[in-house]
């Protein structure tokens, strides 16, 4: 594996960051230094997934024939680690990389025709119908019910964790059609209206004060046997092909750049002895060890996407980049809080709004520190916990 960027990648890369120089106002920018989790409000990365829709860079993953970029693997890491050292906005995964991809694989024709094209230019938000209460890691226990009546399914239940359901005019969803044999035999995949009649959106705060994730409620809901995506009681099959675009992906320059961002906080506050952080040697070895193991990601990373380029599927290896990379960030906000010492006291939550005129408590990355550690606390629960990831990791890739 050469690790050299080749020399149309490194012409791509200066196209790259041309682009981003070039298309990103100081109010995108803004939203990105102030995202705190996997995803940017809406009303703040919605103008960037305009810029990017315009620009026809919207969906570097998807096949060119469905509108996606036509790029090589190379060129879409490329793409993602530029991103991510830009800070730009988190586009919403949820239609893009998670429910497209499963359409082109099991959806009709007509499908196709239909939700595509309207996830590339936006028109459509997606939200993700899995978790339930109990039923998080353990999915296939879940219950929510739905019923056949004619031409429709009539559902019944609750979903919880959604994130962005309170801007969401689509769901994909998981529910249950059969109770009669193994759980994951009786599961359907199927995608829902959001403004069907007996849609119930309550918001749920998270412990950064941030309203994020939603419990949805469904009663009687009536949703078209035509919305089905694949066959019934075949939605395990749907989900798990889903998940694997949900776990991977290209973390390692994102939180290079957090540890960068840690470094430079433990560098500016000096103690009464005027000493910074950075000059304790336990905290920089801290530090160090992390941005090590950063270093180990990256490297895997370009392995697997190595593979990838040859036509293989990332498979159980998106179980190994879950892990390592929820994990990773942990770290990293752990690091960042200790950094910024005094300053994770204030609660700042006005003042990290976009376009907020209120003036920080201590340095502006600060601020972000707290509610980054408290929402990434869900990293390693949310897409299969990674003790499951470690099962699957055990099972398929060790044989055990």
């Amino acid at each position: 594996m050469d690790l050299a960027l080749a020399p149309e990648d490194a012409a791509f890369r200066d196209e790259v960051r041309a682009f981003l120089d070039e298309t990103l106002t100081e109010s995108m920018r803004e939203a990105g230094r102030l995202t705190t989790s996997v995803f940017t409000d809406y009303h703040d990365n919605m103008p960037w997934h305009k810029a990017l829709h315009a620009k026809g860079w919207v969906a570097p993953s998807w096949p060119k024939e469905y509108g996606g970029t036509g790029w090589t693997d190379m060129q879409k890491y490329i793409f993602a680690s530029e991103c991510a050292r830009a800070e730009t906005p988190h586009i919403a995964p949820m239609g893009l990389r998670m429910c497209g991809p499963v359409l082109m694989k099991y959806g009709t024709q007509q499908q196709k025709d239909f939700y595509l094209p309207r996830m590339l230019s936006g028109e459509d938000y997606w939200c993700q119908g899995y978790s339930e209460p109990g039923s998080g890691s353990d999915l296939a226990s879940l219950q929510c019910k739905a019923v056949r009546d004619g031409d429709d399914y009539v559902i019944n239940g609750t979903k919880i964790w959604t994130t962005h359901a309170q801007f969401a005019n689509r769901m994909f969803c998981l529910v249950r059609t059969d109770g009669s044999g193994k759980p994951q035999q009786g599961i359907t995949f199927i995608l829902i209206d959001m403004d069907t009649p007996g849609i119930k959106v309550e918001p749920i705060i998270t412990m950064a004060g941030d309203h994020e994730v939603n419990q949805v409620f469904f009663d009687d809901v009536r949703v078209p046997v035509a919305n089905r995506v694949g066959e019934e009681n075949d939605g395990w099959t749907v989900a798990k092909y889903l998940l694997e675009f949900e776990r991977g992906g290209s973390s390692a320059p994102g939180l290079e750049i957090g540890a960068q961002k840690v470094r430079a906080l433990a560098s500016k506050e000096a103690t009464g002895n005027g000493a910074t952080l950075m000059d304790d040697p336990a905290f920089a070895a801290k530090l160090a060890d992390t941005e090590i193991a950063i270093k180990a990601l990256e490297i895997t990373e370009h392995r697997i996407l190595s593979a990838m380029s040859s036509g293989q599927n990332p498979g159980p290896a998106s179980s190994m980049l879950k892990t390592c990379g929820t994990e990773m960030r942990q770290r990293i906000d752990e690091l960042a809080v200790e950094a910024i010492q005094h300053y994770a006291t204030p609660d700042q939550k006005d003042a990290r709004m976009t376009g907020s005129n209120v003036e920080p408590i201590g340095p502006a990355d600060a601020m972000t520190a707290v509610p980054a550690y408290l929402n990434n606390r869900a990293g390693s629960i949310y897409g299969g916990s990674n003790e499951v990831q470690r099962n699957i990791m055990a099972k398929l890739v060790l044989g055990l």
